[in-house]
């Protein structure tokens, strides 16, 4: 089956259709998926006059409650159920290089799930001031300690599954709304026994569009890994 790119949206006008003409780009088998959560800037109607026109671009309009982690977690079903394979996953708003998709393709044929790594040797950040980069090293070294989790970067977003894998994880049963689900879905995998590749990455900060997160936000994804570590500890996820 063909590889699939699912991209969450909210208000990524600017950039979603160049990112959707970059990632086809990238293999001639691949196809993208994205997930918009009601963007009043008109996202989800770039993307559905692009699908018009290509049978590799997909749309799922979301409704009801947003959350980054809710229409990841509709992604990943939707890629499961029509059994692309691998399934990756990427933010719209160029901070993850498309380039690097077919690394990663390559890299799933020996691993189960390939995590995009700013941490590991080759890997970094690019474009962000050092308050920024302070905190997003604290962030992750605050969840990969609370969690035991054996990779460097447990909050990065740039990652790639194989198909049996995120059909195996009790997805309709994840809590996290919002970006802690990328340490639930680790935390789900760790306990499975998967094998876990990090490659590096450059995460570049964003040159069109708004960040989505702000401190709230984050106080809010910190509380959310502390519920993932007791779910954990209580063995919730591992089944």
């Amino acid at each position: 089956m063909p590889p699939i790119v699912v991209v969450p949206t909210y208000n990524e006008k600017p950039n979603i259709e160049a990112l959707i003409s970059r990632v086809l780009g990238m293999d001639p088998a691949i196809h993208v998926l994205v997930v918009d959560d009601q963007s009043p800037d008109g996202t989800a109607e770039i993307v559905r006059r692009i699908s018009q026109d290509s049978p590799r671009v997909h749309l799922v309009s979301r409704s009801g409650k947003r959350g980054r982690g809710l229409a990841g977690i509709t992604g990943f079903q939707y890629a499961v159920r029509e059994g692309f394979d691998p399934i990756l996953e990427m933010d719209a708003d160029f901070s993850h290089d498309p380039n690097d998709i077919p690394r990663f393709l390559g890299a799933s044929r020996e691993s189960d799930v390939v995590i995009g790594s700013r941490f590991v040797p080759g890997g970094g950040e690019s474009g962000r001031g050092l308050h920024r980069r302070l905190l997003s090293r604290a962030a992750n070294q605050f969840t990969r300690t609370l969690l035991g989790l054996p990779i460097q970067d447990c909050t990065s977003g740039f990652r790639c599954f194989r198909r049996q894998v995120l059909g195996s994880l009790p997805l309709h049963d994840m809590f996290s709304e919002g970006p802690s689900i990328i340490a639930e879905i680790l935390c789900a995998c760790k306990a499975r026994d998967y094998k876990i590749r990090e490659i590096p990455i450059l995460f570049k900060n964003r040159n069109l569009g708004k960040s989505k997160l702000n401190p709230w936000k984050l106080i809010v994804v910190l509380l959310n890994v502390v519920r993932v570590a007791l779910q954990h500890s209580r063995g919730s996820i591992s089944k």
